[in-house]
């Protein structure tokens, strides 16, 4: 895809990014500057993607979070990120609008591809999250707080056609209702939620 093992981003990929990406050309250089330091060939692998994401959650496990990040970002399927992939995904999880980081989210929760989400894929994601932030969320103070508990109550409030599956409008219109939802689907518990602009 992108970068390759080139240590200079060509200009068409540099043209792609400005156009698809909120990052100027700077800070482009800058990304794609410490991308190839911590990866000289020009693709992220999968062990490296954990070692790295793993540093920001010590206090749990993200190794199972992780492989549904890296699934997400690797949009070609190859077993690695490349800066193209790399940086588009960086620009939607930290910079994009709500819309398109739950577009994003939606795509990591529907594990299969099938284009819905199954409560066995929320769950899945659910666990996922808990082990990597060592379970410290908490949803209405229930201390019995659990993914299949908590997938029921998702289910309950984003199910609206009652079919068993969630839909990516479904998803989208449920977590723009709801800050609290939005932020945990998301993965971003610190940033902005969906009626910040």
């Amino acid at each position: 895809m992108g970068g390759g093992g080139s240590k200079k981003l060509s200009k068409e990929d540099m043209d792609f990014l400005v156009d698809n990406t909120n990052f100027t050309k700077q800070q482009i250089k800058q990304w794609y500057k410490g991308f190839m330091r911590d990866c000289p060939n020009g693709q992220l692998t999968r062990k490296k993607f954990l070692e790295v994401y793993s540093s920001f959650f010590p206090q749990g496990n993200a190794e199972k979070f992780c492989e549904h990040v890296f699934r997400t970002f690797d949009s070609d399927n190859s077993g690695k990120i490349d800066f193209k992939e790399f940086l588009l995904a960086i620009n939607i999880t930290s910079a994009g609008k709500p819309e398109q980081k739950l577009e994003w989210a939606f795509a990591m929760y529907d594990v299969n591809g099938d284009g819905t989400i199954e409560p066995k894929e929320m769950e899945e994601i659910i666990s996922a999250i808990y082990s990597m932030v060592g379970a410290s969320l908490s949803y209405n103070d229930k201390d019995e707080d659990t993914p299949e508990k908590r997938t029921v109550e998702i289910f309950a409030k984003m199910d609206e056609n009652k079919d068993g599956v969630l839909s990516k409008p479904e998803f989208i219109k449920g977590c723009m209702s709801d800050e609290f939802l939005y932020q945990m689907l998301t993965a971003d518990a610190g940033g902005p939620g969906p009626t910040a602009e």
